[in-house]
C-alpha cells in the first residue's frame, strides 16, 4: 500500500492523463472508476467518475483526498489500477489474498503536450451546461444569448452555475431515487442557481421535484415567479419570507442556503435538520456572530488585527457548524466553492445524512474549544431546542 501511495504522490498533478480502477470485487456496488485532472477556477483538482450499474457519479477531490480514496478502493473494492501519468505509467494488481503488486515504467513526455491546454480543454468539455447550447433559463436571466453563446461579462456567472451543478451531481446518489424531491433554497436572491438546480434535476435528469425559493426582497420574488411561469417550470415557486420564521413546508429532502448572511445560515441549517433533510448545501457569508464573541488571551496578539480576527472567526464559525452537523448525524465536508461575484473563493458546507451520531468525545471536544474561545454559537442552541420535547 505504501508503494501505491508513493506512486500516486508522483502522478497526481497537472501532467496526469488518467487513472482507471477496474476488476471490481462487487460490480453491483461499483464496476469501474475513472480519474483525471480538471481545472476548477485556478485550482487543479481530480475528477472521479464512478460507474454503478447504469448510473454515473462525479466528484472532485484534491490530490491528498484522491490518494486516500484510491488506496481505499484498492484495499476494499478493486483488484486492478492502471495509471497513465505524464512521465510515469504504473499498473497495480491486488491478489485474492490482498497482496499488492506495483509495476512502474518511466516514459518521456509527448512533444507538444501542454498540460495547461489539456486541462483547459477538459474544463470546457465537461461543463454540465456546455457553452454554445441554448438553455432557456440562462437566456431568460441574460447569461446566454438566444443562440447559446455566453453573454459578454457573464462568463464568471456561467462557470459558477456549472460548478454549483457539479456539487448537485455529486449528491444525487444520496437523495431519494423515487417519488417527488422536495428542495428548499433559503436566501435565493436573483435565483440563478435555483433555476439551474431545477433545470438540471427536472429537465436533464428527469426528476419530479418541487423547489421553493425563499428571500426577503419582494421585487426579486416577483421577478423570479414571473420567469418560472414564463419557462413553464411548474415545480418551481418563490416565496417572500424570513428564514428564521419560515414554516412553509414540513419536510425537505435537500436544503440549500447560498450566501445567507450571518446567523441566517444557522437558521437554515436548523430547519434542514428539523425536516430531516438528506442533503444540506450551505455557502455562508458575513459570519459576524463569533467575531463579536471570540476572546482568548493566548490568541490576543493575532486577534488584535481586525482582518485576521475576521478571517479566524469566519473559519471557526464554519468549522463549528460542520462539527454540530456531524454530532447530529451528518457526514460533513467543507469544500471550496468558486463564486466570482462575492469573493474569489468561498467555502461550501456539504452535509449528507448518515444516521451515525458522533460519539460523546466529539461534543466534549467542541465544548472545550467553545470555552477556550468564549463563544456561544447560535446554531448549537437552535439544535438543542430541537431536541427538547414539546410542552
Amino acid at each position: 500500500m505504501e508503494e501505491l501511495r508513493i506512486v500516486l504522490m508522483q502522478v497526481l498533478n497537472e501532467t496526469l492523463v488518467q487513472i482507471i480502477l477496474s476488476n471490481s470485487r462487487d460490480v453491483n456496488r461499483l464496476s469501474k472508476v475513472r480519474i483525471r485532472p480538471v481545472m476548477i477556477g485556478d485550482q487543479i483538482l481530480f475528477q472521479e467518475t464512478r460507474y454503478q450499474g447504469t448510473k454515473v457519479f462525479h466528484e472532485n477531490l484534491n490530490a491528498e483526498e484522491m490518494t486516500g480514496r484510491i488506496c481505499r478502493y484498492m484495499e476494499e473494492q478493486f483488484r486492478q489500477c492502471e495509471i497513465n501519468g505524464g512521465t510515469l505509467d504504473a499498473t497495480v494488481l491486488v491478489s485474492k489474498k490482498g497482496k499488492f503488486t506495483v509495476k512502474t515504467r518511466k516514459k518521456a513526455a509527448k512533444p507538444g503536450d501542454d498540460p495547461k491546454i489539456r486541462l483547459a480543454h477538459n474544463r470546457e468539455k465537461h461543463y454540465i451546461l456546455p457553452d454554445g447550447e441554448p438553455v432557456d433559463f440562462l437566456i431568460g436571466l441574460g447569461v446566454q444569448t438566444p443562440d447559446g453563446h455566453i453573454s459578454k461579462n457573464r462568463y464568471d456567472k456561467f462557470r459558477q452555475i456549472n460548478r454549483y451543478l457539479e456539487f448537485i451531481s455529486d449528491v444525487l446518489e444520496h437523495l431519494p431515487g423515487k417519488g417527488t424531491l422536495h428542495i428548499v433554497d433559503f436566501g435565493c436572491g436573483k435565483s440563478y442557481l435555483t433555476f439551474a438546480m431545477y433545470y438540471y434535476l427536472h429537465v436533464k435528469e428527469g426528476r419530479d421535484l418541487r423547489v421553493t425559493g425563499l428571500d426577503l426582497k419582494e421585487d426579486v420574488i416577483r421577478d423570479c415567479n414571473e420567469l418560472a411561469r414564463k419557462l413553464h417550470y411548474d415545480g418551481l415557486t418563490f416565496e417572500q419570507g424570513d428564514i428564521s420564521t419560515y414554516e412553509g413546508v414540513k419536510k425537505a429532502d435537500m436544503v440549500v442556503s447560498l450566501h445567507a448572511c450571518d446567523t441566517a445560515t444557522d437558521y437554515a441549517i436548523q430547519k434542514a435538520v428539523q425536516w430531516g433533510a438528506e442533503v444540506i448545501l450551505a455557502v455562508p457569508c458575513c459570519q459576524h456572530e463569533m467575531n463579536r464573541q471570540i476572546h482568548s488571551d493566548i490568541l490576543k496578539p493575532a486577534l488584535q488585527y481586525g482582518i485576521i480576527r475576521e478571517r479566524i472567526a469566519a473559519l471557526l464559525t464554519d468549522a463549528v457548524r460542520a462539527r454540530l452537523l456531524e454530532i447530529n448525524g451528518y457526514d460533513t465536508q467543507i469544500l471550496e466553492f468558486i463564486d466570482m461575484e462575492h469573493t474569489p473563493k468561498n467555502l461550501l458546507i456539504r452535509a449528507v445524512k448518515s444516521r451515525k451520531i458522533s460519539g460523546v468525545g466529539a461534543a466534549k471536544g467542541l465544548r472545550e474549544m467553545e470555552e477556550f474561545l468564549h463563544i456561544d454559537p447560535l446554531l448549537e442552541k437552535l439544535l438543542k431546542d430541537e431536541d427538547k420535547p414539546e410542552a
